[in-house]
């Protein structure tokens, strides 16, 4: 496929896709000791996004996750209820540092999970990517194109 066509199939695209075209879409990178991992993000900034999160989605895509936003750090507390696939949550604090990782969330739980420390995002990947990647506690991650309050 030539440039031109490449463009022109990007543009198609940019409606439903920007970040597979554009390179200009919300990331995450999270720096570990095995190297840089990139995660495409959407942003659940606002509460009513926040509160469907992940909600009724039968598949989420590798490197790619959902970042919730809060205004500030506390000990967030999440639950999977309408969640059909599990998730890893990384939970971040305002520095960028990775306080605490719940695997692997039970699908339909209700059950609540935090890690009891206080972050200011919660980032949810699919289920065993933080040991797929080499993710940890104490890792470091670097918001790009991320608007905060």
């Amino acid at each position: 496929m030539g440039a031109l066509q490449l463009k022109l199939a990007c543009a198609a695209l940019l409606v439903a896709a920007p970040p597979a075209c554009s390179g200009s879409g919300p990331t995450a990178r999270i720096h570990t000791a095995a190297g840089t991992v990139v995660v495409s993000l959407e942003v659940a900034a606002t509460p009513e996004a926040q509160q469907r999160g992940l909600m009724y989605r039968t598949a989420l895509s590798d490197d790619h996750g959902m970042l919730f936003v809060f205004p500030r750090e506390a000990d967030h507390e999440f639950w999977m209820k309408n969640t059909l696939v599990p998730l890893d949550m990384l939970f971040i604090a305002r520095d960028g540092t990775i306080v605490g990782i719940h695997a692997e969330a039970t699908p339909l739980s209700t059950a609540p999970i935090s890690v009891g420390k206080a972050s200011r995002y919660v980032l949810e990947v699919p289920g065993g990517y933080a040991a797929r990647r080499r993710i940890a506690s104490g890792d470091r991650v670097e918001l790009v194109g991320v608007r905060t309050p």
